[in-house]
């Protein structure tokens, strides 16, 4: 483990995939880590197990981020456990993909709910904390955003628009000391995509194929990054988002 000044910080949707190799970087990088999750109890307690048989402290709270009640409970345990929350990773999401003519208010709720509105949440949950006067947010987009995919209108539409707010909320809590940033993770092999069947398809040949360094992204690939954008390395940069793709835009 890392000898750095632990801090707590909070990382949603992250009992597997990108939030769990997110997780697991912070805790290397000598952070307390709140594994947040909404329904996958079991991917959550693995994260955890992981963390502390590497020596570092951990802890899985479970909630589901779109909802304010939930949010508050999160920040509350987190600082009851660990203390107040001075780093924030938004990586819980909903990649769904559609024809336009086929996308309901359902789909719609659903996806800007855990892609967007969470974010909003999270943000102002962090913010609310009046002891914190230095801290990192990061929140995990797409790199869709750069691509615009066919059939990804929503799901890429909800992304853009925490882009935005990733830019706009770094300039009002800037003057707190807490910088915002994102990450856009190109196509990347996880537990989601192997399910999907994106691994291993014509699909992901393709995308190998577009991507300069020649593979498909892996979710520590994407935790180094995240480890240094919450460190004090990059104290100096807010209001960014880097695309994170292997050189695929």
């Amino acid at each position: 483990m890392s000898t750095a000044t632990t801090r707590t910080a909070v990382v949603t949707g992250a009992s597997k995939g990108l939030g769990a190799g997110i997780a697991l970087a912070l805790a290397e990088a000598g952070h307390a880590v709140v594994v947040n999750y909404r329904s996958d109890a079991e991917g959550a307690s693995r994260v955890v197990d992981q963390i502390r048989a590497a020596g570092g402290r951990a802890v899985a709270v479970a909630g589901d981020v779109s909802l304010p009640a939930d949010v508050r409970a999160l920040f509350e345990e987190a600082r009851v456990t660990f203390g107040p929350v001075t780093i924030l990773v938004n990586n819980a999401g909903i990649a769904a993909f559609a024809p336009l003519e086929t996308i309901t208010e359902t789909d719609y709720r659903r996806q800007m709910d855990t892609n967007f509105w969470s974010v909003v949440l999270t943000t102002q949950a962090l913010a609310a904390q009046e002891d914190v006067t230095d801290g990192a947010i990061v929140n995990v987009s797409t790199g869709g955003t750069y691509q615009h995919p066919a059939f990804a209108s929503l799901y890429v539409a909800t992304k853009s628009a925490m882009e935005a707010f990733t830019v706009i909320s770094a300039k009002e809590l800037g003057p707190r000391g807490i910088r915002v940033n994102a990450i856009a993770p190109g196509p990347s092999d996880t537990d989601g995509t192997r399910s999907s069947g994106f691994v291993g398809s014509d699909m992901e040949a393709a995308s190998i194929a577009a991507t300069p360094l020649g593979r498909s992204g892996r979710p520590d690939d994407y935790g180094s990054v995240v480890a240094f954008l919450t460190s004090d390395g990059a104290r100096w940069v807010t209001g960014d988002v880097l695309l994170v793709s292997g050189g695929q835009r």
